[in-house]
């Protein structure tokens, strides 16, 4: 039976037909940069593309160089750039508007990131990788009456760890707060968004002040030992946890090894939405490009359904799109797929992007989310004073490193403030 992902509009195949042209295209990219991957993209993706293409890999530093340059001579042969999200956010005055391609296939949050704050569709989205939860399919008897695994609140999931706590006597749920774990990802792009609606400017608010007292509630009936836990497919087939979060490629194994006994699902929704990170991969057109409508023609060809199955094929990244996902794709891509899914085309969907403008202090920002984890779920002080010091903290990286605000944050002139 082959998975369907959901997403809140459905593709309409005919808005999606490839055009043929006559024009080499250059496709100046950042991702798929492993061989393999570029092997894969050269002879599976864009084999059956109507023109002549060319797909370069470039190192981040190299392929804004090479970009800038040709923006500056105002001219040059780049006809479509391949890039994560944050590329593009210096870029924006060079790009083409992409409002005449037909994206409505596209999750409407993902779309609104495609326009870098301006009224133009700066990018379009392309690939999608990101976080989910999963589950021992013998938990699910213990869901509160009524939820929908598909769609829960925080509060749900509470319910939902203190029955499985009560019923098994131990704490059931696992969460990735080992020192390789990616428990700062959570804070980042899930819980805090869900309660402020923001990871920076409102990292000390009331809201943010209830966020941690919810996951104080959940940490309760979380296994003790996840301070040592880092990738959370270990503790799903040991037995040690019976529901998790964390990164699609850390919950692999399980699903592909015991493909029967676990269920993927978002992360919950809280007050102002449901907060989760996708790492979204996006594809552009420079105003330099030599031929405008050969360079259209592979946007679109890029949308259709067929091109996104073949493109997780090739990257593991994940469509951003509706698309009927093969019967041969591995266990662990057909249930993280449909999760993904879910959650990007929620109504209640709220993209909180990696951090963005922070270059070498990106560790250290991460780093501030740790410790504030640490001082107040491990070491039990005063959640308000913990905010209110960590904010300063915060406040200082992000005006040395003048990074403006990225979603979900609202749009700032200068360094993104933190309230």
């Amino acid at each position: 039976m082959k998975t369907r992902l959901k997403l809140a509009i459905f593709v309409s195949a005919s808005a999606l037909i490839s055009t043929s042209v006559a024009a080499e295209t250059l496709f100046w990219s950042t991702q798929a940069r492993p061989i393999e991957e570029t092997q894969a993209m050269r002879e599976q993706v864009l084999a059956r593309f109507g023109g002549a293409v060319t797909f370069e890999p470039s190192d981040e530093g190299p392929w804004q160089t090479r970009l800038e340059a040709e923006l500056q001579a105002g001219s040059g042969r780049i006809g479509v750039l391949g890039a994560l999200h944050g590329d593009f956010t210096a870029l924006s005055d060079g790009l083409a508007d992409l409002s005449g391609v037909d994206s409505s296939s596209v999750a409407p949050g993902f779309i609104e990131l495609g326009k870098l704050g301006t009224d133009e569709q700066k990018y379009i989205p392309w690939m999608q990788a990101t976080y989910v939860m999963a589950a021992h399919r013998d938990a699910l008897e213990y869901l509160p009456e009524g939820a929908d695994l598909m769609a829960l609140s925080y509060d749900e999931l509470i319910t939902w760890a203190a029955n499985m706590h009560e019923a098994s006597g131990q704490p059931r749920f696992g969460f990735p707060a080992g020192p390789q774990g990616l428990k700062h990802r959570f804070f980042q792009g899930y819980l805090l968004p869900s309660y402020t609606a923001s990871m920076v400017s409102e990292f000390r608010s009331d809201a943010a002040e209830q966020a941690w007292e919810v996951f104080l509630q959940l940490w309760e009936h979380t296994n003790p030992a996840s301070t040592n836990f880092s990738f959370m497919q270990e503790q799903l087939i040991s037995g040690d946890a019976w529901v998790v979060f964390d990164h699609t490629a850390r919950l692999a194994d399980a699903f592909n090894e015991r493909p029967d006994d676990f269920v993927a699902f978002p992360a919950p929704a809280g007050p102002e939405g449901r907060g989760f990170m996708p790492v979204l991969a996006g594809v552009s057109v420079p105003v330099t490009a030599p031929d405008m409508d050969a360079s259209m023609a592979l946007v679109n060809y890029l949308l259709e359904p067929e091109t996104q199955i073949a493109t997780l094929r090739a990257t593991n990244f994940f469509p951003v799109i509706d698309v009927d996902l093969p019967d041969d794709m591995p266990a662990s891509v057909q249930a993280a797929g449909a999760a993904i899914a879910a959650t990007s085309g929620a109504d209640d969907a709220m993209p909180a992007l990696l951090p963005v403008g922070l270059g070498a202090l990106g560790g250290q920002f991460n780093q501030i989310y740790n410790d504030t984890f640490e001082r107040i779920v491990l070491a039990r002080q005063p959640i308000r004073a913990v905010l209110d010091d960590q904010a300063d903290a915060l406040r200082r990286l992000i005006d040395e490193a003048e990074a403006p605000c990225w979603a979900p944050d609202t749009a700032s002139d200068g360094p993104c403030p933190v309230n």
